[in-house]
């Protein structure tokens, strides 16, 4: 609440120290947060004064309310320089000359060009995650086969068709 008025703040941000957690108020200035007995409660807003509140230990139950007051203060900006625009000559010269940064697609299409993921794949050494993955894959795979013999190629039927079609083609004859 202002301290002058006794009027609810809207946008003020409630957050507890030290941790990465807290909330807003609403419109009229009402807010609820989860905190444990001797925590500090940090109260911000853009035209307030901050104001930091420890939670009392002493409480008896799991409930607090409070109000907290906040007084007005006032905030600085940094100086803005306003230019007029440039002639339609500067215009256009800068126009011409300016270099534009490539979009999000033009990077990622520049990304995912095949022979530079060929190259990286050769030189970048996999993660931690990629080798674990790799390793529970192929603990996976084996684990399918357990007390049994693995199948092989001989007994596929595709890879029969395959050698059929090679053999009719000629591919195994001396040249």
């Amino acid at each position: 609440m202002t301290a002058d008025s006794l009027v609810g703040i809207p946008a003020v941000s409630i957050m507890v120290k030290g941790q990465n957690r807290g909330t807003i108020t609403n419109a009229q200035g009402v807010f609820s947060i989860v905190v444990l007995k001797g925590d500090q409660v940090e109260f911000s807003h853009v035209t307030y004064k901050s104001k930091m509140v420890t939670i009392p230990r002493t409480l008896e139950g799991n409930q607090y309310s409070m109000v907290q007051l906040m007084v007005v203060d006032t905030v600085y900006l940094p100086a803005t320089i306003i230019k007029p625009r440039p002639t339609p000559e500067q215009f256009a010269r800068d126009f011409v000359k300016v270099k534009v940064p490539d979009d999000d697609i033009e990077i990622a299409r520049r990304n995912t060009n095949a022979a530079n993921r060929r190259a990286w794949l050769r030189t970048i050494p996999g993660d931690g995650g990629e080798a674990t993955r790799q390793q529970f894959n192929k603990i996976a795979n084996r684990a399918v086969y357990q007390g049994q013999t693995p199948p092989q190629n001989i007994f596929n039927p595709a890879a029969w068709a395959e050698f059929i079609q090679a053999w009719k083609r000629g591919d195994f004859k001396n040249k």
